[in-house]
């Protein structure tokens, strides 16, 4: 009896001796406490919460290397793997999780119109929503603040910067002719259908060492990665027709849409300036073909379109006006592949290649203008841990652009090819909710021009308060000179900026405000010295300018029912010598203000979306030949009010009604003078208005889907 109570002693003292304490305290970076931290050894029931001074205490009869896991809502869970019986009086700090959504976002100089993004002042149905954007998407995004009002143009200008300063890509691939053709004082439009798109970030500056050959933006548009349902669309307009179709199966889908525009039947009713041979008349496909494999996505996107139009417009030196005529098709096609590679890399690569013809003649002159383009790209991405991302890549850009140009007694070829090479890195530092840094190096090869570049780019971003922060962006960019000139002459440099931009932006509850200041510095700019660029000009790179300014964009969605609307305004102060400019001044394309007010609502009893738009902007300068100083008049400021309506007449089917410029104003986009002074030495000049001062249109538009309820305003 005594020899087994001695043995009972014996095995409950080795228990206790086998029981180890496992304690310490855990708080945040700035020594304040965590309460309610989850503290346990990993695949067992041995662990503990903290108290309210952060302090955890348990016992484990475990042995050996164990795996201590420390874990709260909001921050970063902690692993400590030791022998157990070093886990005494533990001092643990803990990380936020900057995964969370209110950790800080970059955002100097970047606007995003994503359903996906944490901050989006857009949205992709604004493009087909928007009074004044008639479904365009470039329309929609000149009533962003950084934009300037050029109507005659219809092109993207940013923020002092000429439309060939800004540059689009399709899911990260480049668009070499993004816009239609045109005619003089007529917009041209974007190319492509806004409904094949989910995602538009519009950088007006500063943006990623990712993209390049762009002096002052860039436009990434993002194809859908995939659709819902099957579904039809059909579309009856007044000025043509649309048909597309959706199919899905497993792992597969094809998106396809066709238009057709022909402009004749609504200039017999609304007659404009123009003496019309041939109204515009035009053709366009589109098609989209997605893949989903086993750790990735591919995508095949293509579109084709063909146009052309013939016209007499007025000109204030020939009494019979100016015979044009335009004949232009494009093909664009776009493959791209982004997935999943081993030990946390990812990869995206893609293919695009441009095939563009214009025939343009003017009075007596022939011009045939062809341009082959391609760009392919990689990249490799890592997330090594939620605080550390790094992307490199390279890719090669080649245009061969050949012009043929006649008349009765001349005839002339000109044309060049043009390659690039280029490799970038940039990385992404969070070091908390509230701080991120975002590093970014690029460098270009142009075999054209034998030249290297290299540009470094920087933005970062505090957050001031949960629903504000502050945001600086640095970089220098290039970009070739345009076809304009290269086609003439290939001795140049590569053009240059630099951007500075600062950044303030408030979210909370619908409400977003932004206000941006920046200042861009030009160097290496084009010049000539004869009246328009030609053969036999004389080019330098000795063109230089700066544009600066402030956008403030504010939009709220919430706080009048039914209600949605932004408001935008824009402050720019720009000269540039360039061109063949006998001094730095305003050029002809910026203005000093321009203000938009869009707004839309949603009127229940009657089944409708009614629209508004407003656009202002401040007169832009032009030269006045019986005046000594060069560009220092200005037109008229520009106003225009456009108005839509949007009736559901069932839940598929839409009636569409729109308007621009309703209230009819005489805007002026500048002025033609004489080339010769009359008796009294003066330059006679004849204004030089739109084609049209107002432009109607009515669409039609039926959805066919598999759930019954779609249609072509999703939010209606």
């Amino acid at each position: 009896m005594k020899n087994l109570v001695l043995l009972l002693m014996l095995s409950m003292s080795t228990i206790s001796i086998s029981q180890i304490t496992v304690n310490g305290k855990v708080t945040d970076i700035n020594n304040q406490p965590i309460v309610g931290a989850n503290v346990y050894l990993e695949g067992t029931y041995d662990g503990s919460t903290t108290s309210d001074s952060g302090v955890f205490s348990f016992t484990t009869t475990e042995t050996g290397t164990q795996v201590l896991i420390i874990s709260y809502l909001s921050y970063e869970t902690k692993k400590i793997s030791t022998d157990v019986t070093l886990l005494k009086d533990l001092k643990i700090k803990l990380r936020e999780d900057v995964d969370a959504l209110d950790t800080v976002v970059i955002s100097a100089g970047t606007f995003e119109a994503n359903d996906n993004s944490k901050v989006s002042v857009l949205k992709p149905l604004d493009v087909v929503t928007t009074a004044s954007a008639l479904g365009d998407f470039v329309g929609a995004l000149q009533t962003l603040p950084g934009t300037t009002t050029v109507a005659e143009d219809g092109r993207l200008f940013v923020r002092g910067g000429d439309a060939e300063e800004t540059q689009i890509f399709i899911d990260g691939i480049r668009v070499f002719t993004p816009y239609s053709s045109t005619t003089n004082n007529t917009p041209t439009r974007g190319r492509y259908s806004p409904f094949l798109f989910d995602g538009i970030t519009f950088s007006t500056g500063g943006y990623s060492a990712e993209y390049g050959q762009a002096l002052s933006s860039v436009l990434l548009l993002s194809t859908i990665d995939e659709p819902d349902q099957e579904k039809t669309d059909i579309g009856i307009m007044s000025v043509g027709g649309s048909l597309g179709h959706t199919e899905k199966w497993n792992k597969t889908s094809l998106s396809v849409s066709a238009s057709y525009i022909n402009l004749a039947p609504y200039n017999a009713l609304f007659p404009d300036r123009n003496d019309w041979d041939t109204p515009f008349r035009g053709a366009q496909g589109e098609a989209v073909f997605r893949q989903k494999l086993n750790s990735g996505m591919f995508k095949f996107y293509a579109a084709f379109d063909a146009g052309d139009f013939e016209l007499t417009q007025e000109d204030i030196n020939y009494d019979e006006g100016i015979h044009f005529k335009l004949n232009n098709s494009n093909f664009y096609a776009n493959t791209s592949y982004h997935g999943a590679l081993k030990m946390g890399w990812s990869i995206q690569t893609g293919l695009s290649y441009t095939i563009a013809n214009t025939k343009i003649g003017i009075m007596e002159s022939d011009i045939e203008d062809k341009e082959n383009s391609a760009h392919a790209k990689f990249k490799l991405k890592k997330r090594f841990n939620s605080r550390f991302k790094l992307n490199f890549g390279a890719e090669y850009f080649t245009t061969k652009f050949d012009e043929n140009y006649a008349e009765e007694d001349f005839n002339a070829a000109y044309g060049f090819t043009n390659n690039i090479s280029a490799a970038f890195v940039e990385s992404d530092l969070i070091f908390s909710k509230k701080f991120a840094l975002k590093l970014g190096l690029r460098t270009d090869y142009h075999h054209l021009l034998n030249e290297f570049t290299l540009a470094p780019r920087a933005s970062i971003a505090y957050k001031t308060s949960a629903n504000s922060q502050l945001s600086l962006a640095y970089g220098n960019f290039y970009q070739t000179p345009s076809n304009s000139y290269l086609k003439f002459n290939q001795d140049f440099e590569s053009q240059k900026t630099a951007h500075y931009i600062f950044n303030y932006q408030y979210v909370n509850d619908g409400k977003i405000f932004r206000a941006e200041a920046f200042r861009k510095s030009y160097d290496k700019l084009v010049k000539y010295d004869s009246e328009f660029a030609s053969f036999d000009s004389n080019y330098n790179n000795n063109g230089y300018g700066f544009a600066q300014g402030l956008d403030v964009f504010w939009r709220d969605n919430k706080s009048i029912k039914n209600t949605d609307y932004w408001l935008s305004y824009s402050y720019l102060d720009t000269e540039r010598d360039y061109k063949n400019f006998p001094n730095s001044s305003q050029p002809s394309f910026a203005n000093t203000h321009n203000f938009s007010a869009v707004a839309k609502y949603w009127i229940e009893d009657w089944k409708s979306q009614v629209g508004f738009s407003y656009q202002f902007a401040s007169g832009r300068p032009y030269t006045n030949p019986n005046a000594s100083e060069f560009l220092s008049e200005k037109t008229k400021s520009y106003n225009s009010i456009s108005l839509n309506w949007a009736y559901l007449i069932s839940q598929q089917k839409i009636l569409y009604v729109s308007v621009n410029n309703a209230l009819g104003f005489k805007n002026i986009n500048g002025y033609q003078y004489a080339n010769s002074p009359n008796m009294n030495g003066q330059f006679a000049r004849r204004a030089l208005h739109p084609a049209a001062d107002q432009f109607f249109f009515v669409g039609f538009f039926w959805t066919i889907s598999d759930n019954g309820t779609d249609n072509q305003l999703d939010n209606l």
